[in-house]
């Protein structure tokens, strides 16, 4: 991915007493790294008293999907290194799922068929490699129809990630 996958972890205590106070931190960092920073943040508190919660206010570098305020650190370093894996496809597939992890990672690994220029172009591939379309035939095939019905019918889903972006998956 081009843009850093990084979290903005703020100081609850401090932010309660309107006072901004947090560290930006690689998601992609192995765990025990991301809770030291929180933890030293959270030492070098502007308050009098000792802080000890916090939250996480901005994100960059995720994509379509959305880090939660009190998501934990373990779920958001795990999606951050899914993302860094997978690219930017992933965080639109991500959320497709309902930002179900497992079920996003199977559908990457398993069931990804590859980006083409609109469904049309996939179905057509896929006709052509799986069946002889005898040239007569050809110009009357609409593979703009055949690729909705194939979507239609739960056979394949799509995640557009941009013009003529179409990443196409099996459903099953």
């Amino acid at each position: 991915m081009s843009e850093e996958l990084r979290v903005y972890v703020a100081d609850l205590a401090a932010y309660n007493n309107g006072c901004l106070h947090g560290v930006w931190i690689d998601a992609t960092l192995e765990l025990d790294e991301m809770q030291d920073q929180v933890n030293e943040m959270l030492k070098a508190t502007p308050l009098d008293e000792e802080a000890e919660e916090y939250a996480i206010h901005d994100y960059e570098g995720f994509g379509a999907y959305k880090v939660s305020e009190y998501e934990g650190l373990e779920s958001v370093h795990d999606v951050a290194c899914f993302l860094e894996e997978h690219g930017e496809v992933a965080g639109d597939v991500l959320a497709y799922f309902g930002d179900n992890l497992e079920d996003a990672q199977k559908a990457l690994e398993e069931n990804y068929n590859g980006c083409y220029n609109s469904l049309a172009d996939y179905a057509e591939e896929l006709t052509t490699e799986t069946s002889e379309v005898p040239e007569h035939l050809a110009f009357y095939i609409d593979y703009e129809k055949m690729g909705r019905d194939m979507e239609l019918s739960g056979d394949v889903f799509t995640v557009e990630t941009g013009y003529q972006e179409v990443h196409v998956f099996w459903s099953h």
